[in-house]
């Protein structure tokens, strides 16, 4: 059974699962879809057409589904979903998709987006996701699993920051960035692999010295395996690290993007 408080205002086209909790002054609109064990605090505005996963918090004055901020939206139906298990905090907003996008935006589960967080319109986020406080995502952009976005960074529109990455904060990132990659500055450059979260997620001394290897050849040329321009370099590596899934995950992530531009070491 869900508790409201007698202040909330919730629209009778919303579904509310069992055990959620809506908080005082709080604005559930219509095609809302609560899910078992959601709890907003207070002041929350879920605006439309947004499904919440459970058990997932909401904290004051955050706005979640609030219609996409670009200039030729006008008023088609978009939707957001939100996975299971996030804590959202204080102010931050989620929008909804555009018509000329995918049509909605999509949030993993299990984030932290800390205070004043936004996700722009189409955005994809991936599981285990850490927004600190202000990080900002344009539209359309692509964030993979168990990145971290530090503070005031912004990813710009279209942007990819691939599976593991670290963004440092204030970082304004105008290029795609590498999965496993460690980015930081304006404009971001990338400054390495993300050691600390391999390490984190188990990962020993000599898998890491291997990471290293790749990425240098990769990138710098190594100790001359590879030389030639980038492409050359990208064939090399992609033969001689076949049995290394990360390094395939890199390389399938750059070829992924076809002409986009890349985050690269001290562009």
């Amino acid at each position: 059974m869900s508790a409201i408080h007698p202040t909330a205002i919730v629209d009778g086209s919303a579904h509310l699962a069992g055990g959620v909790v809506i908080g005082p002054w709080c604005t559930v609109g219509p095609g809302v879809r609560l899910e078992a064990d959601v709890h907003l605090v207070s002041h929350v505005v879920v605006q439309q057409d947004t499904t919440v996963g459970a058990r997932t918090v909401i904290h004051p004055f955050a706005v979640i589904g609030g219609d996409p901020q670009h200039n030729g939206y006008r008023g088609e139906p978009v939707r957001l979903e939100i996975g299971t298990d996030n804590s959202i905090r204080e102010h931050s907003t989620f929008n909804r998709g555009t018509p000329q996008g995918s049509g909605v935006t999509r949030v993993g589960s299990n984030g932290l987006f800390m205070t004043g967080a936004h996700v722009g319109h189409d955005a994809i986020v991936g599981d285990h996701v850490v927004m600190a406080n202000q990080a900002t995502l344009g539209g359309h952009a692509r964030i993979g699993d168990r990145v971290f976005l530090g503070g005031l960074c912004a990813v710009h529109q279209n942007g990819r920051v691939g599976q593991g990455a670290i963004i440092g904060g204030l970082a304004a990132v105008t290029r795609d960035v590498i999965p496993y990659g460690s980015a930081w500055g304006n404009h971001a450059q990338l400054q390495g692999l993300n050691l600390i979260g391999l390490k984190r997620k188990g990962y020993g001394k000599d898998a890491v010295r291997r990471l290293l290897a790749a990425f240098r050849d990769l990138f710098e040329g190594g100790r001359g395996k590879a030389g030639g321009v980038f492409a050359d370099r990208l064939d090399a590596v992609e033969a001689g690290y076949a049995d290394l899934p990360e390094i395939m995950e890199i390389t399938a992530f750059i070829r992924e993007g076809g002409k986009r531009p890349l985050c690269l070491p001290g562009a």
